[in-house]
């Protein structure tokens, strides 16, 4: 133990620091208000007995010097008290690392004396407690004793606060109120909590504070007693193949719960078991502390092996089988493909045939072999023809399932031409060889084709064929010879021909040698022929086996003659009639083209003579004229005024042509008035009157009809309800939607539903349905129907089961049982003592029957 003391006025003060290390000491004041100890050294020169403390600090005016006493003049100071130590301290001859720091700590509480000098007076202080987890017990487990120095002269009641006590997690820790002795209650576990601050306090039984509230720290002591946990039970990675030692292929990681800078959650790795053991059984290694999983053996095929499982343990205590808890799983290791094995084919040489003018038909099949793994690019093939097609005639397209190659004929092939094709083909994989694999010699192969002869269809070399001929040719004139050629130059075939297409039915075709001959005049204005041109459609065909065919278009374009003449446009219009700037603009159509059409030439006719006398026409250019009024004024109606249009073909053709014009009066604006458009229309005021005499007659006639209608109406209603009720015989739906007032209204007699016989008053009373039909009574039917009713009525009436309320009663079954007998008794005849009079008592409705069989004795 080392000595210090603190001498204030002359005064000393001592405490005991226990130094159990050479190093240096930093010593630090509780005060608020006190400076920090600068240095305390203590060097290997200093006996232990003795300690040289250097401490720079005023307080209240009055300097402390800390300095080594003899261990006979020790005693204890009231001023400083020892509270923690820290500092950085090493052993003897080792180079300070700067770990594990040391405090000593002195709480200051100043005070006055009776003699008005200040002094400190001792604190009550606990140094930190250390629990280890998981404690056996027994509990309560006392854990330190607080004492203060007042509790010789006054009863001092101790407690404890903070998390652990007064706070969740509640009574962790238990004090003694009287002698200040503090208890764990249960055991401890770190992984919930590591540590715990405590406050301890001091009152008397006032409640009033004697000393000031103590820290108590309390740490958790970590026990093995966690497993190391994996991430993933099952953990997936992948190398490729031929992968050279030392390559990473994943990590695994494990965590233990314990406290990781002590053994307790140090975890280390290890491999328990590689399957399968090819080629060796130690093809992965893994990093005992990091868990990285490396190739340590090369060798990794695909093709042989194509996966590993590999099982990992993980143990915690640095990896000590004997003390450390272990845990394990599993890694499963795919070795990823390279392409290291070229595709070969199957055979040297292959053969096909082909129709020909066949497209997009497969005509030879390809197989290749590869070993490494399917659907990817290292394994699917790539076709590739080298020579033998020079003609772009074929491809080679590969099937995503099978790897085969398909020889696919996408351009025609003719037999006249090539019999027989010799393909050389290659084959590669759509990725590139890994380095170091060189090519199979079978990457090549040879593939024969051979080409059928079928018979193909005549063919038109110009199609379509394009003639030009002039409009009006006569019928008979021969247009052109549209012949085609057999292609199957080795079959000696003929060709027909015939007509597929004529829309206006103007031409006809030889049938052996294809000439084409009008058989009515051709009109380029007709509505078949569009910009000029005539289409027709023809059809050759030859005697071949099968016959083939095939069509032609003729294409006629027909030079435009001047064949119409033009037309005058508008053939409608209205003028004033008054002259003035007012006109009308005329222009002419004409079917023809240039340059049978404009510049027209418009003129008035020499006779009537009144025509040039109140017209005028004036040219505004070649296709445009304006007519306008030559008198100042002229009467209001309409005028038919001809004109003569003429074109500029050669010869020109005209022709006269009538407009209507509507002469009427004008507004301020040039337009037109009602009244004056009503004149003008050729309408007097007499026939003006004599239209509208007529609307109201009509609308009179209108007023009338419906007022007819209306009273006939009321009439056939009237005379329906002067039907006798007993003479309506048609059907009414009756409502009876009225059901009662659910159970509280069964308050009934059931004696009086067995007893049909006393309601007979109540069936005589009319029903009044909720019907359109006047009210009829309902009065029993006579004969057979209406003793069948009440052979039912009774029927039901003594029945037990039957439900004591009106219900609907089923009479038209006849089956076992039934109340009602079967219809096949009654008896049609007339002949009978069956007696029929009273239909007559039935109403007009029944008047038929009653003399088809009431009145037989008549007859």
């Amino acid at each position: 133990s080392l000595k210090c003391a603190a001498v204030r006025n002359g005064c000393t003060a001592s405490l005991n620091v226990k130094v159990t290390k050479i190093g240096s000491l930093r010593v630090n004041s509780t005060d608020s208000g006190a400076n920090v100890f600068q240095s305390l050294a203590v060097d290997d020169k200093v006996k232990k007995r003795a300690c040289v403390c250097l401490l720079v600090r005023e307080v209240y005016h009055t300097c402390y010097r800390l300095h080594p006493l003899p261990s006979s003049s020790f005693h204890l100071s009231p001023f400083l008290f020892l509270q923690e130590m820290t500092g950085n301290y090493t052993r003897k001859e080792v180079e300070d690392s700067g770990s594990l720091p040391v405090v000593v700590r002195f709480p200051w509480q100043p005070y006055l004396s009776a003699s008005g000098l200040q002094r400190q007076k001792r604190d009550w202080v606990i140094p930190p407690i250390n629990v280890p987890e998981n404690s056996r017990g027994p509990f309560p487990q006392m854990l330190v004793s607080i004492r203060s120095d007042k509790d010789r002269s006054i009863n001092i009641r101790y407690s404890i606060t903070g998390v652990g006590a007064d706070q969740p997690p509640n009574e962790v820790f238990s004090i003694d109120p009287e002698k200040g002795k503090m208890y764990v209650t249960k055991p401890l576990d770190r992984e919930e909590r590591s540590s715990y601050h405590l406050r301890a306090h001091a009152v008397d039984m006032n409640g009033n504070q004697v000393e000031q509230p103590v820290d108590l720290y309390i740490f958790v002591i970590d026990m093995n007693d966690n497993r190391p946990e994996f991430k993933n039970q099952v953990y997936n990675g992948s190398v490729m193949e031929g992968s050279k030692p030392g390559t990473t292929v994943m990590t695994v990681t494990a965590h233990d719960a314990d406290d990781i800078t002590t053994s307790n959650g140090m975890v280390y790795y290890r491999i328990l078991q590689q399957t399968p053991h090819s080629p060796i059984p130690n093809m992965f290694t893994i990093n005992r502390e990091t868990g990285d999983i490396v190739t340590v053996a090369a060798g990794l095929d695909r093709e042989r092996v194509s996966q590993y499982t590999v099982i990992v343990e993980a143990t915690d205590m640095e990896g000590n089988l004997n003390f450390g808890l272990s845990s394990t799983a599993t890694a499963i290791i795919s070795i990823t493909d390279v392409n290291d094995n070229p595709p070969e084919f199957t055979q040297s040489t292959f053969s096909g045939e082909v129709l020909e003018n066949s497209v997009n038909v497969v005509v030879a099949n390809l197989t290749v072999m590869d070993k490494d793994e399917p659907r990817t690019p290292n394994w699917n093939a790539v076709y590739r023809i080298v020579s033998g097609d020079n003609g772009r005639h074929f491809t080679i397209r590969t099937n995503p399932e099978t790897n085969d190659g398909m020889v696919t004929v996408v351009k025609p092939v003719d037999f006249e031409m090539n019999r027989a094709f010799m393909l050389t083909v290659v084959v590669s994989n759509q990725a590139p060889l890994a380095e170091g694999v060189q090519a199979s010699l079978q990457y090549t192969a040879g593939v024969t084709i051979s080409v059928k002869d079928i018979n193909e269809a005549p063919v038109f070399p110009d199609n379509p064929k394009m003639v030009r001929f002039e409009e009006g040719v006569p019928a008979g004139t021969i247009i052109t010879t549209f012949a085609a050629k057999d292609p199957d130059t080795f079959m000696q075939q003929s060709i027909r021909y015939a007509k597929l297409a004529d829309p206006a039915n103007w031409l006809s075709i030889n049938s052996s040698n294809g000439q084409i001959t009008t058989t009515a005049v051709l009109d380029r204005e007709s509505i078949y022929v569009k910009k000029n041109i005539y289409e027709a459609t023809f059809l050759a065909a030859d005697n071949g086996s099968p016959p083939a065919s095939s069509t032609g278009t003729l294409q006629i374009y027909l030079i435009d003659v001047n064949d119409n003449a033009p037309s005058l446009v508008p053939r409608e219009a209205q003028i004033c009639e008054r002259a003035n700037a007012n006109s009308i603009n005329i222009t002419a159509a004409d079917a023809d083209t240039d340059p049978n059409v404009g510049p027209f030439v418009f003129e008035l006719p020499m006779h009537p003579s009144a025509i040039r006398r109140n017209w005028t026409v004036s040219r505004l250019n070649g296709d445009y004229a304006r007519l306008s009024l030559r008198i100042q004024f002229l009467e209001s109606g309409v005028y038919e005024v001809p004109i003569s249009v003429s074109d500029s073909g050669n010869p020109p053709l005209s022709n006269r042509s009538i407009i209507k014009v509507k002469v009427c009066p004008c507004d301020e604006h040039g337009d037109c008035t009602a009244v004056g458009a009503v004149a003008a229309a050729g309408l007097g005021t007499g026939a003006i009157i004599a239209i509208l005499i007529c609307i109201i007659i009509l609308l009179s006639m209108v007023l009338l009809f419906v007022v007819w209608m209306k009273r006939r109406e009321k009439e056939r209603q009237t005379k329906q309800l002067l039907i006798d009720p007993e003479d309506d015989v048609r059907d009414n739906i009756l409502k009876y939607d009225e059901e009662g007032g659910g159970e509280e209204d069964q308050d009934y007699d059931l004696s009086q539903l067995q007893q049909p016989d006393s309601l007979e008053h109540i069936m005589t009373k009319p029903v009044v349905p909720e019907s359109q039909y006047p009210l009829r009574p309902v009065v029993p039917h006579p004969g057979d129907i209406g003793d069948f009713i009440n052979e039912g009525l009774r029927a039901a009436d003594n029945d037990p089961t039957a439900p004591p309320y009106d219900s609907l009663l089923v009479f038209d079954y006849e089956g076992s049982g039934s109340t009602a007998g079967s219809v096949s008794s009654l008896n049609s005849s007339s002949s009978g003592e069956q007696d029929y009079d009273y239909l007559n008592d039935w109403g007009p409705r029944f008047k038929k029957l009653a003399d088809m069989y009431g009145g037989g004795n008549d007859d």
